[in-house]
């Protein structure tokens, strides 16, 4: 016996972005959402890197469909060529946005499993015609089971920061010392996490936008601290390319993020160590020392934050039948695309519900995390997803098959900017992790994107 399937909601995992921008465009199609959030606010994985400036404007981080829906309210989209920490674009963008779809939102609901009605991943009987069932925590403890047409994860990659070890798994040690080590950006505007950064010797480890940006705010640090130092870890070498382009950059803003974190290390707030991967972090009295696999053992340090990238937590996805690639943890067509061997985020095709598919009919992975252990992510990429979706879940094909988007060749993908200087914003030509240049086209009604 099967269950009636077209009366259920839609569930979609997480009230991000492009969880969010998943429902805006359902209810567009007069299709019903239903928003599962595990923390107790609209975009609250944004919120906890709230204290750092993204590199899109304001334009590439509107939704179309989500514009719409805040239109009649009285919404006013913010100043299009500047720059929202990432609170602002939670405060004045996810949570109104939130609001407006009302009891359609549900705060601390986390989904701890996903399944079909009656049938686990091993059984084919009428596999397809049951609804999907989706276990969820509830912030009072509660357990309770829903049912679901169909299933959009938008639940990010955030809560998984990948590890120190350079093999992948948590170094030797690493757990143990899990009070002197943070997966994030520091935010020194805070008086407890400046206090354990001022005065201290602190390990960064990672060569992208993020360590960037953390060694940049430690150096800020330094100078009106002086007994503040880093240490910068790099598991490969230094080159032309370390620091990206510099003042030559094509993309100012990025370019301006690279020469701060050069700066910090010219002017003896940071010593750079390359080559080094970690493989042990042993405790020596109330110090760390990071023990690497060829042996060389660094000197002792305060504090280590780890900026290695993050991963998807496909835990609660089990009992799907997923096409995952098994390099990327991304779905199989769209791994290709988003490759970072190959491609930047401005060279990753516009892509939609057939690159999203997987062998579980009607689940979808999307945004951040639909792009598995790729960096190569941009939030107007994951607004053009769901925009497929929502138009495939409809049965209008034509729409879902049709690309909407269209990003420029160029760009190098970065994350967290460093806009606090106005002059820096008003010099940037374009935004987004690839701070997009000019020749951006949005198909349909409005701009929209961004990282």
């Amino acid at each position: 016996m099967t269950t009636p399937t077209e009366a259920l909601p839609v569930i979609v995992i997480g009230a991000g972005p492009a969880g969010l921008a998943a429902a805006s465009h359902l209810v567009e199609r007069d299709i019903e959402p239903l928003v599962l959030e595990a923390g107790p606010a609209a975009g609250s994985a944004v919120r906890e890197w709230g204290h750092v400036r993204l590199f899109s404007t304001w334009s590439e981080l509107v939704d179309p469909a989500a514009e719409k829906l805040l239109a009649p309210t009285g919404w006013t989209a913010p100043e299009g060529a500047t720059y929202p920490s990432g609170a602002d674009w939670a405060e004045q963008y996810l949570q109104p946005l939130a609001d407006v779809l009302g009891d359609k939102v549900r705060y601390g609901s986390t989904v701890t499993g996903v399944s079909r009605l009656g049938r686990d991943r091993i059984v084919d009987a009428d596999r397809e015609a049951q609804p999907f069932t989706v276990s969820v925590l509830n912030a009072d403890g509660t357990e309770e089971r829903l049912t679901a047409r169909a299933v959009i994860d938008a639940s990010g990659t955030w809560s998984t920061p990948s590890p120190i070890g350079g093999d992948g798994l948590p170094a030797l040690g690493e757990k143990a010392a899990a009070d002197r080590i943070s997966y994030r950006i520091p935010d020194l505007k805070d008086p407890a996490v400046r206090a354990r950064y001022a005065g201290k010797r602190t390990a960064v480890i990672g060569s992208g936008a993020s360590a960037f940006t953390a060694l940049a705010y430690l150096a800020g640090l330094s100078e009106e601290d002086s007994g503040t130092h880093s240490v910068w870890i790099l598991r490969r070498g230094i080159s032309g390319s370390t620091f990206g382009g510099g003042s030559a950059d094509q993309l100012p803003a990025r370019g301006a993020l690279g020469l701060a974190a050069k700066a910090a290390v010219d002017n003896g707030h940071a010593d750079a160590v390359t080559g080094f991967r970690t493989s042990a972090v042993e405790k020596t009295g109330h110090q760390l020392v990071l023990v690497g696999e060829d042996g060389r053992r660094l000197d002792p340090v305060d504090e280590v934050i780890v900026l290695t990238g993050l991963r998807p937590d496909l835990t609660f996805l089990d009992e799907l039948r997923l096409g995952l690639d098994e390099r990327l943890q991304a779905p199989v067509d769209l791994a290709p695309l988003i490759d970072p061997n190959q491609h930047s985020c401005g060279t990753v095709y516009p892509h939609g519900v057939k690159e999203l598919s997987h062998p579980e009919k009607d689940v979808y992975l999307v945004g951040m995390k639909s792009y598995g252990r790729a960096p190569t992510f941009l939030a107007m990429t994951g607004y053009e997803q769901v925009r497929s979706i929502a138009a495939h879940l409809a049965g209008d094909h034509e729409a879902a098959e049709r690309v909407e988007l269209t990003l420029p060749e160029t760009g190098v993908c970065g994350g967290a900017g460093l806009f606090d200087q106005p002059a820096a914003a008003e010099e940037t030509s374009g935004g987004g992790c690839c701070a997009a240049p000019a020749t951006l086209t949005i198909g349909a009604p409005a701009p929209s994107g961004g990282c």
